[in-house]
């Protein structure tokens, strides 16, 4: 729609946020200028609570500025700090030597002159972290970048990728870059992916089957431990992306494939170091001669700046300290404060499957999503506000991240504000609890 100067307040809140979001196909050019005004009328009303700039570090709480100037105290469930090394010292400082050693960034792609000792020690912690013989570690600049550059390198046309449905777009959009043959099963559902790998027969490629630890919409665990023996029995190959689990869980951190005991079945293990380890970037863990042909193939690796050193001087640290007793501690405060939020909320409110620390409050129509936002902000708590196509239609949602480092008390302040808003938006939900 277009947005002139007779739009008002309740006109802006009554927009479905796909709408604005993701159903502009006009392709004429205008979709930006629309897309603007949209923008323009949020700040004008007071009402655009996304983008607001932080004044500090990402800490449990901190304040932000609105687009509209108003600087508001919040109690942070917006970012994924879940161990709280984006702000640890000795993290802080790991950084701080790096910086006055290798000077601001790389300055090259890896495959040439971005390579420093710094990535290939992370590397090979990362693979002794792992404690799996024979593999190799790929450094990228983002998370999502491993996915996609792994995935366009490895599988080819005439390969099949197979994928959880609830999978993150970076797997989907590596699929589609390689421009294999996607598949797609029900969430966490081993009989369906037989069916799936069964109706594909040997002979026809490569396969491989794509899930996650935990999924970052949900809030849920992979099932791992049918899915990679299921896919196993077929000959296919297994990506595990351990974006938000890595570090998290697991007898020593190693994730969800090592807490359910597939760990050594897993062929392509993908890990970021924006989640637990507070910093930018990822890594694919694989058999070494995977992981160098995938150094030179993945195109966004071949054509991207390498890890910048400061970065990758404090995710070294940061893996030294979740590796050892700081990890073993901080994981176990995560599991409480996590358990604490979804108990705090449930019969409250729908957290659907959440079993993790990512706690989702589904609040139903997209409608909801802007106005919520922008109650919950000025009433001092963010969240990350996800619709549809990110959830199924109807089933919008507010997902809260809980770390380590969340007090008793910022949990239940937190899960109060959210009580409120249910209440205040028709949404709260009696007599719900959490799935186990």
């Amino acid at each position: 729609m277009a947005i002139d100067e007779t739009f008002k307040p309740a006109d802006y809140f009554g927009l479905d946020m796909f709408e604005m979001f993701a159903a502009i196909t006009d392709g004429d050019g205008s979709e930006a200028e629309r897309f603007s005004a949209w923008i323009d009328a949020g700040n004008r009303f007071g009402l655009n609570s996304f983008e607001a700039a932080r004044l500090g570090a990402q800490h449990t709480e901190l304040t932000a500025r609105r687009a509209d100037g108003l600087a508001v105290g919040l109690l942070n469930f917006s970012t994924y700090n879940y161990l709280g090394y984006a702000v640890h010292p000795e993290v802080i400082d790991a950084a701080k030597q790096a910086l006055d050693r290798y000077g601001l960034g790389a300055c090259g792609s890896p495959v040439q002159a971005g390579t420093l000792d710094l990535h290939t020690e992370l590397e090979q912690r990362l693979i002794d972290f792992i404690g799996l013989p024979g593999r190799g570690a790929s450094l990228f600049s983002s998370g999502y970048g491993v996915n996609t550059g792994t995935l366009s390198a490895l599988m080819k046309r005439r390969d099949h990728i197979v994928v959880d449905q609830c999978a993150h777009m970076s797997i989907l959009e590596g699929a589609q870059l390689a421009r294999a043959k996607l598949h797609t099963f029900a969430h966490n559902d081993a009989g369906h992916l037989e069916a799936i790998l069964r109706e594909i027969g040997p002979g026809g490629g490569r396969v491989l089957v794509c899930t996650e630890g935990v999924f970052s919409v949900d809030g849920d665990f992979g099932a791992l431990d049918r899915i990679v023996p299921a896919a196993k029995a077929y000959g296919a190959e297994v990506l595990v992306d351990e974006a938000h689990s890595f570090l998290l869980c697991g007898r020593d951190g190693r994730g969800v494939a090592e807490q359910q005991g597939v760990l050594d079945q897993v062929d392509y293990l993908v890990v970021t170091f924006s989640k637990a380890l507070g910093g930018v970037g990822g890594a694919l863990i694989a058999k070494r001669e995977i992981t160098r042909y995938v150094n030179w193939f993945a195109r966004c690796r071949m054509f991207s700046c390498a890890l910048d050193p400061a970065v990758t001087a404090g995710i070294t640290r940061g893996l030294e300290l979740g590796a050892g007793g700081d990890g073993f501690k901080r994981r176990a405060s995560l599991q409480r404060n996590a358990a604490l939020l979804r108990v705090a909320l449930a019969g409250r409110v729908d957290i659907g499957r959440s079993c993790s620390w990512i706690v989702p409050v589904i609040f139903g129509t997209e409608t909801r999503g802007i106005p919520l936002a922008d109650w919950l902000q000025r009433h001092g708590l963010d969240g990350n506000v996800m619709s549809f196509p990110a959830a199924p239609p109807g089933e919008a949602r507010m997902r809260l991240f809980v770390t380590s480092e969340h007090t008793e008390d910022q949990i239940r302040r937190g899960a109060e504000i959210m009580v409120r808003a249910a209440n205040e938006f028709g949404f709260a939900d009696p007599g719900r609890r959490p799935a186990e």
